[in-house]
């Protein structure tokens, strides 16, 4: 069970991308726990989007930018002196990237020199948090996991573009931020990268999450393009209380944590693509049903998985659910969505759930 600390009750901090569906599941967190929050960025991607229907907008002082726009994320960052960073503002589509590269590029390798250039010229800040991809390592689709010391790649536009960011962030830890001299400068910036993400809330194009629950409500079948392909699923929630707890300890402990970090599900919960059809339409019921998509396809890593026993050994960071109970939440949180309910709450009443479950 997660302690209830009262560390986070006031403490000032700007997320970039809180119109996302992983930045709005920080935010409803940092929000639970007391946090003073000002979220920067673009109007939420899709419609409907987990930021209008749990109304987020609510939580938090929201405020509309490109993280493209060096100026305004500055301004915005020093008009708000926060004490902690985190950077989810980001083009998060695989093959959307194929169709959009300059696009992915600007906002995913020059958005994060923007942010940690804003955070180089804002003296509040302590705890920066960078969120990039487990696609930022180079894939040799072998068989066991990613360690934070692998090497950087990414075959695709989206999956360099995080290696690209990763190498940002290094760059600017050496040159601005070492550790050597934390005591004079006093920022740990920290990257974070995480597994298939998935949960209640998320209606992007082209993720199979969405694209299930989408055929399930309107009562068609679900067309798949790699039934055999094998990630790393895990629920929003366990990256998202990952990256609160790390930030956490930037601010307590400086430095020493000032790395990449891995947080991935366990490892029985690398399935493949069919696994999940078939729980989903189990769960679902009426007559829910698939079909592959025999058309050609861009190249997509088929094997990734990632090592956590950093976080797992130095945060004591553990998952909480399995993928089975991950996706049995998804089911509930798309029914509420259906049946009308006020859906904060019912976000508030699964991260409830979530923090008072049993580490697994």
């Amino acid at each position: 069970m997660v302690e209830h600390s009262d560390f986070w009750r006031g403490k000032r901090v700007f997320i970039t991308g809180h119109t996302g569906f992983k930045g709005g599941w920080l935010a409803l967190y940092l929000h639970r726990l007391g946090a003073e929050i000002k979220g920067y960025a673009l109007p939420a991607p899709t419609t409907p989007s987990l930021f209008q229907v749990a109304g987020i907008a609510s939580v938090l002082q929201h405020v509309e930018g490109d993280i493209r726009d060096l100026t305004s994320v500055m301004a915005e960052m020093q008009s708000f002196q926060p004490e902690f960073v985190f950077h989810l503002a980001a083009q998060p589509l695989v093959r959307y990237s194929y169709q959009q590269p300059v696009e992915t590029y600007a906002t995913n390798v020059m958005g994060t020199v923007n942010l940690l250039e804003a955070v180089r010229h804002t003296a509040s800040v302590k705890s920066v948090v960078i969120v990039t991809s487990d696609k930022c390592y180079e894939n040799k689709e072998w068989l066991w996991g990613y360690r934070e010391n692998e090497p950087m790649g990414g075959f695709d536009p989206y999956s360099n573009s995080k290696g690209c960011s990763e190498l940002v962030t290094a760059s600017y830890r050496n040159s601005f931020f070492p550790s050597e001299r934390y005591a004079e400068h006093g920022v740990a910036v920290a990257s974070v990268r995480a597994g298939n993400v998935i949960g209640g809330g998320d209606w992007a194009q082209d993720r199979l999450i969405p694209d299930i629950m989408k055929a399930f409500m309107a009562g068609e079948a679900v067309t798949i393009r790699n039934p055999t392909a094998i990630r790393p699923w895990q629920h929003v929630l366990e990256p998202v209380t990952g990256y609160v707890l790390l930030a956490e300890q930037l601010y307590k402990k400086g430095s020493r944590y000032a790395e990449g970090w891995n947080f991935g599900p366990s490892e029985a919960d690398a399935q493949p693509v069919s696994w999940i059809l078939e729980k989903l339409a189990d769960l679902w019921g009426n007559g829910a049903s698939w079909q592959i998509d025999a058309s050609e396809q861009p190249h997509e890593a088929h094997y990734l998985k990632l090592d956590c026993s950093k976080a797992k050994t130095l945060l004591g960071w553990v998952p909480r659910w399995t993928l089975a109970q991950a996706l049995a939440m998804i089911v509930d949180w798309n029914l509420a969505y259906q049946q009308g309910k006020d859906m904060q709450q019912v976000c508030a009443e699964q991260l409830e759930q979530f923090l008072t479950a049993d580490q697994h």
